[in-house]
């Protein structure tokens, strides 16, 4: 019997097409029945249509329904993939902005720091809301693959409250693998051990790396029989672009001896170091990339990929389908676990799960992202022992931060809302007290309408917020303050200059539903009728 795979979020840019380009790759695979769901008809329509066409072009017995009644969709499924991201671009931009007023100033904040505990406050009671669904509706056995940020806290919430047997998936540590192979192979071409015009692949290098989402390390790093841990600071230093891009990850390096899977950007506000002075942020970034160290650069990015897709959205469907092919395959884990499960092809990839001895010197029962291997008996994760102290340091806070934050999410708890934001690495390190309690209350009153489990505490933080407006004791805020290293987002018509780089971001970027601000979808529409009209014009 073909399985079923739904999908929730369904209608992320490019996620949803991606990922189930690589499911039909899998010969068992192709006669799949993928259901996708969305709050957003519109994307959803969108997706589906293009969906639709590849499978049709591509001559697979694949069936695709689609609905915005997430319990239809979720009934019967083997397999739930979620990538959602709960109040789209507006929650985002107030993740990003509110805390900036208060001096912190975030690349991504969709995991830790400010931003990410905010997220985690609007997701996970849609996540649970999926659970139940799950456990009412679905086969008893169904398996729940998430990639919706922030991975830690969401993943964590859906094992301990949801009841539902969830892995987190993440793709940082094959991006720092093939960081690492690209070391290794100048390194040993440098030594004369490869030929010049030898490639490496990142499955000629043997890794192991444990830790948690986004603060997970490398604790091994071989190949040809050479340990190359030791080697890894003077590799990195002398690489004409990772000397550049990656300051934050080479300094941690530097002290702790071990690299860390994220990248700089993300790692840098994960921490209390590097971002806590807005002097000193540049010195530590660069602005090549957004995931190098951008001031909201990922906010910047979706923003761009969201309002190009809806404007390119016609031309898309005017062009040839792409070829499902092996040869076009991602890294994504979610294909290969599923693949590994149904066909009995084993798979290793690091994957989110919950501490059972598995790192025997972080908490028990948090979530850890660690090595494991998939085939037709289940899911075998690693048994890792204990990280250096350093690393388990570093982790232990993070994972403390994250379980106040996923609490206070189930229960809408604000004086342990409030109590984690004060423990986060970062905003501890900028943010008084008095300011961490303020900024909260700002958030919970602009985040409200996503935020059901804090409807009284909102009420109550807006007149907290009035009162000290009155009173003349509201801290003072940074109001015009745009971050140490912040860049313009691009309009359509500046992204129309390089349409292929801007169709790739529209792909790529997004992997969690973004909806636009009303504001938003007017100027895409002007855009997409002037766009349309250059087009046929020849003057793009």
């Amino acid at each position: 019997m073909p399985i079923k795979i739904a999908m929730i979020g369904a209608g992320s840019i490019g996620f949803t097409r991606r990922l189930m380009h690589d499911i039909l790759c899998v010969p068992e695979l192709t006669d799949t029945h993928f259901a996708l769901t969305d709050i957003s008809k519109e994307n959803l329509d969108m997706v589906t249509t293009l969906c639709r066409r590849d499978i049709k072009a591509n001559k697979l017995p694949a069936k695709i329904t689609a609905s915005t009644n997430r319990r239809r969709i979720l009934a019967d499924a083997d397999y739930v993939i979620c990538m959602i991201r709960q109040g789209g671009l507006e929650a985002f931009q107030t993740d990003i902005d509110i805390p900036l007023r208060y001096g912190i100033d975030q690349c991504v904040g969709d995991t830790l720091c400010a931003g990410g505990i905010m997220y985690a406050q609007r997701s996970i009671p849609a996540l649970l809301d999926f659970c139940k669904d799950i456990r009412e509706v679905g086969k008893p056995d169904t398996l729940l693959l998430n990639y919706s940020n922030p991975m830690a806290m969401n993943t964590w919430a859906c094992n301990r409250h949801g009841r539902v047997n969830t892995i987190g998936l993440c793709h940082g540590v094959q991006g720092a693998h093939w960081q690492i192979t690209h070391c290794i192979e100048r390194y040993a071409k440098r030594k004369k051990l490869l030929p010049p015009n030898t490639r490496l692949s990142r499955h000629d290098v043997d890794v192991v790396a444990a830790g948690i989402n986004h603060q997970t390390w490398f604790l091994k790093a071989e190949w040809n029989g050479i340990d190359f841990i030791p080697r890894l600071l003077e590799m990195f230093e002398e690489h004409p672009e990772y000397a550049v891009q990656e300051k934050v990850r080479i300094d941690v390096l530097r002290r702790f001896g071990y690299y860390s899977t994220e990248s700089n950007g993300h790692l840098s506000e994960y921490l209390p170091w590097y971002r806590k002075r807005p002097r000193e942020i540049r010195r530590w970034i660069s602005l090549d990339k957004w995931i190098n160290g951008e001031t909201g650069g990922y906010l910047r990015v979706c923003t761009e990929g969201r309002n190009w897709f809806k404007t390119d959205y016609p031309n898309w469907l005017k062009e040839a389908p792409p070829r499902i092919t092996p040869d076009q395959r991602s890294e994504e884990h979610g294909s290969y676990i599923i693949e590994g499960l149904e066909t009995g092809r084993n798979y290793p990839g690091h994957f989110n799960i919950l501490n059972r001895g598995h790192i025997t010197n972080l908490q028990d029962g948090c979530c850890i992202e660690i090595p494991g291997e998939v085939s037709r008996s289940g899911i075998k994760m690693m048994k890792v022992g204990a990280l250096p102290m350093a690393c388990a340091a570093t982790c232990a806070a993070s994972t403390r931060v994250q379980e106040m934050g996923m609490e206070a999410a189930v229960h809408g708890d604000v004086d342990l809302l409030k109590q984690a934001m004060l423990h986060d690495p970062l905003t501890g390190a900028v943010c008084n007290p008095e300011e961490i309690w303020q900024m909260t209350d700002d958030l919970l009153v602009a985040q409200r309408q996503w935020l059901p489990q804090y409807r009284p505490a909102a009420t109550a933080a807006k007149r907290r917020l009035k009162a000290h407006e009155t009173e003349g004791t509201r801290v003072k805020l940074k109001l015009d303050w745009r971050g140490a290293a912040r860049l313009q987002t691009k309009s359509v018509d500046e992204m129309a200059k390089n349409i292929e780089e801007a169709r790739a971001n529209a792909s790529a970027a997004d992997k969690g539903n973004m909806t636009l601000e009303p504001h938003l979808e007017k100027l895409v529409k002007t855009n997409r009728q002037g766009f349309g009209r250059e087009r046929a014009s020849g003057k793009v």
